[in-house]
C-alpha cells in the first residue's frame, strides 16, 4: 500500500454555474425510477418499495445552515475554488434545498433500496412491513452527479431527511456523528485506503433533534441519557454508492420472480455498477457472463486489498453488514468505526457489533459479503453451468486470497517487502523465507497481544529500526499489563520482545542480501516503513473535543484535526507530536463514547 500523492491545481470551476453545467446524472437517466413514486419527490413516509432501482426524493433543508468545514483537498483534486464552499447557492444546495438549482440540475434527488446480510444471513425483521422491502437510504439522498475531469462523481447528503426507507425515523444525522464522518473519510483517503470522501459540511444554528448518547464518563455499555443535539448534512462523494445489498435486492427479487422486470432489473443494476466503477477494466465488448465473471474477479481483489489496509491501519469498521459494503470496493459508512488504541484481535468499537465484526474478524466478515456478492450475480450466469462453476471458483478463491493480501500488509508494515507474489505465487521467495516471516508475525501478534501494545505508536516507532526495545517502550500500555500476560513475569516477556527483534532484524538483513542489487539499504527500508506505518490516526478521543467545542460554534479543532489527520504519514511540529502522538489516558479506558458507543446517528 502507498500512501496516494496530492496533486494541486489551479480551480477550474469557481462558481456555482460551472458546477451546474457539469451535471450528468446517469442512474436516473439509465436505470428504473419506482413505478409508485411520485412526480415531485414529496415522499417521505415509510413504505414499501417494489420495483425500480431508485425513488427521487427532495431533500429537507437544515434550517439557518451555518459553515463548519470542507475538504480543501479533495475541493483541489475536483478543481474547486475554496470561496465555494462558504457561497449562498453551494450551502443551499448541500444544506439540503435544491429547489432553485439552475438547469441542468435537477429539483429532486433521489434514494435507493437495498437487502441486507449480516454475516452471510438474509434478514428481513428489520424491515417494519416484515417483508424486506423497507430496507434502503432512510438519509442518504443523492442530488447531484457529475463527470469532473474524467471521473464520475456522485453527491449524496448525509442527514438529508426522510424518505419512504426511513422507517420512521427522523432522517437527521446531527453534528458530533456529522464530524465523525467528514474527518474520518478524509483522513482515510490520505492513508491510502479507498473510501467515500468528503466535500463539506453545515449544521443548523436553530434545528435540533434528540438522540439517545452517554453522560460525561459514562462507563455504561449503552447510552445512558437523551440529549438535543444540532442537526447537520455533510456531503460524501464516491464514484457510486451501489452496495453488495443492493444487488442482493434485485436477485432475490429475481429468484422469486417477484415482478416481470426482475430479472431485467438485476441485469441493469449489475451492468451500471460496471460502468461506473469497473469501466477500465470490463471491456465493453464482452458478453453479460463475461462481463460478470471479471467483475467478481476484480471485486475480490479490491475488497481482500481494502481489507487488508482497513488492518494495517488499525481501522474497524463495526458494522460490515452486506449494506455497508460498497461494491465498488472502498469504505463506505462511518457509523459505529474506529482506529485501535491498545491492539486487540478483538476490537469492537459497536456495542452491538459482536465478535463477527471484530477488528481482526474483518477478513473473515468479508468473504460473508463476498459470497452474498456472488449469489446475487448467479441469477445472470444460470443458464451456463461453466459460467457458475467459474463463479464458484471465485468464490471458494477468496480465503486463499485473503490470506496472501494480509501475509503481504503484515510484511509491508515490518519493511519486509513481499512475502508472496500475487501474481506468481511462491515464485517471489523461497520457502526459507516465507516460513520465518509467517512465525514471525505470529509471533508478533501474540506479544501485542500480552504486552499489551498501542497498535499505531508500536509499528511507528519500529519503523526507527531501532537498536534494542527501548524505543518500542513508547508504545507499551503498561498498566493493563496484568490483564492480559497472565502468569508472565515482566522480565520474561521483555527476553521474548528483545528476542523477537533480534528475529526481526536478522530477516531484514536476509532482505538486504537477497536484494543487494537494488542498495536496499538500512535507511531505505526505515523511509519504505514510515510510508504504511503511519504516526497520527484519528482516535476517538481527539474528535469528542472536537465535536463537543463545535456545539458552541468553536469549529478550530475540528481545523486542526483535519491538517493533522490529512498527513498521517508526515512529521509535525512539537507541539503536535505532543498532543496527537501519544498513548490513551487511562481515565479514557471504557468510557462510552471514547472506548465504545451504541451508535453515532
Amino acid at each position: 500500500m502507498t500512501k496516494r500523492l496530492q496533486q494541486k491545481t489551479a480551480p477550474t470551476i469557481s462558481t456555482f454555474n460551472d458546477l451546474a453545467k457539469l451535471a450528468n446524472y446517469s442512474l436516473m437517466d439509465t436505470l428504473n425510477c419506482d413505478p409508485d413514486a411520485t412526480e415531485n419527490g414529496a415522499d417521505y413516509a415509510p413504505r414499501q418499495v417494489f420495483s425500480g432501482h431508485y425513488v427521487p426524493v427532495n431533500p429537507t433543508p437544515i434550517k439557518d445552515p451555518e459553515y463548519v468545514a470542507h475538504s480543501k483537498t479533495f475541493f483541489s483534486e475536483l478543481g474547486f475554488a475554496d470561496s465555494m464552499a462558504e457561497s449562498s447557492d453551494f450551502v443551499r444546495m448541500f444544506s439540503g434545498d435544491i429547489s432553485q438549482v439552475p438547469d441542468p440540475m435537477r429539483k429532486f434527488g433521489w434514494a435507493t433500496g437495498y437487502a441486507l446480510s449480516i454475516y452471510g444471513t438474509e434478514y428481513i425483521q428489520q424491515c417494519p412491513f416484515q417483508t424486506g422491502n423497507g430496507y434502503g437510504d432512510g438519509r442518504a439522498i443523492s442530488v447531484f452527479e457529475t463527470v469532473i475531469k474524467g471521473q464520475r462523481w456522485e453527491m449524496q447528503l448525509k442527514g438529508g431527511g426522510r424518505t419512504p426507507y426511513c422507517r420512521g425515523a427522523d432522517g437527521r444525522a446531527v453534528l458530533r456523528s456529522s464530524i465523525r464522518e467528514f474527518l474520518a473519510q478524509e483522513h482515510m483517503h490520505a492513508l491510502g485506503v479507498p473510501t467515500s470522501r468528503s466535500l463539506s459540511l453545515y449544521v443548523s444554528k436553530t434545528e435540533k433533534v434528540k438522540r439517545p448518547w452517554y453522560s460525561q464518563g459514562s462507563l455504561s455499555e449503552n447510552p445512558d441519557m437523551m440529549v438535543s443535539e444540532a442537526v447537520a448534512i455533510s456531503t460524501r462523494v464516491a464514484p457510486s454508492f451501489i452496495r453488495v445489498g443492493q444487488l442482493e435486492l434485485f436477485a432475490r427479487r429475481a429468484r422469486i420472480q417477484a415482478h416481470p422486470k426482475a430479472m431485467e432489473q438485476l441485469e441493469k443494476i449489475v451492468l451500471h455498477l460496471i460502468e461506473r466503477e469497473y469501466a477500465d477494466v470490463v471491456d465493453k465488448q464482452l458478453t453479460t457472463p463475461e462481463k460478470v465473471l471479471l467483475l467478481a474477479s476484480e471485486f475480490r481483489s479490491r475488497l481482500t486489498s481494502l481489507i487488508s489496509s482497513w488492518i494495517s491501519v488499525g481501522f474497524c469498521q463495526g458494522n460490515f453488514n452486506s449494506d455497508n459494503c460498497a461494491a465498488g470496493g472502498f469504505t463506505l459508512d462511518y457509523g459505529p468505526f474506529g482506529f485501535c488504541d491498545v491492539f486487540n484481535p478483538h476490537y469492537q468499537p459497536w456495542t452491538g457489533g459482536g465478535h463477527h465484526f471484530s477488528f481482526m474478524n474483518q477478513p473473515n466478515a468479508a468473504q460473508k459479503n463476498f459470497e452474498m456478492f456472488c449469489s446475487a450475480l448467479r441469477p445472470l450466469l444460470a443458464s451456463n453451468q461453466h459460467d457458475l462453476l467459474q463463479l464458484d471458483a471465485l468464490q471458494h478463491g477468496f480465503s486463499t486470497v485473503m490470506h496472501t493480501q494480509m501475509q503481504n500488509m503484515w510484511a509491508a508494515k515490518l519493511g519486509l517487502d513481499r512475502v508472496i507474489d500475487l501474481d506468481n505465487l511462491g515464485t517471489l521467495n523461497t520457502e526459507s523465507h516465507q516460513a520465518p516471516c509467517s512465525e514471525l508475525i505470529s509471533e508478533l501478534e501474540t506479544l501485542m497481544v500480552q504486552t499489551p501494545v498501542d497498535y499505531t505508536i508500536f509499528f511507528r516507532e519500529l519503523s526507527s529500526i531501532p537498536d534494542d526495545i527501548t524505543p518500542l517502550k513508547k508504545s507499551f500500555y503498561n498498566g493493563l499489563y496484568n490483564n492480559r500476560a497472565q502468569n508472565t513475569a515482566p522480565e520474561e516477556l521483555e527476553k521474548r520482545w528483545e528476542e523477537w527483534l533480534e528475529k526481526w532484524k536478522t530477516l531484514l538483513n536476509i532482505a538486504i542480501d537477497a536484494d543487494a542489487t537494488s542498495s536496499r539499504s538500512i535507511d531505505q527500508i526505515s523511509r519504505e516503513m514510515k510510508l504504511v506505518n503511519p504516526k497520527y490516526i484519528l482516535r476517538e478521543w481527539f474528535v469528542m473535543p472536537a465535536y463537543q467545542q463545535a456545539t458552541a460554534g468553536n469549529y478550530s479543532l475540528i481545523r486542526e484535526l483535519q491538517h493533522v489527520m490529512t498527513q498521517p504519514y508526515a512529521e509535525h511540529s512539537k507541539d503536535i507530536e505532543d498532543k496527537y502522538y501519544r498513548l490513551k489516558p487511562a481515565e479514557f479506558f471504557e468510557v462510552g463514547g471514547l472506548s465504545h458507543l451504541s451508535c453515532s446517528s
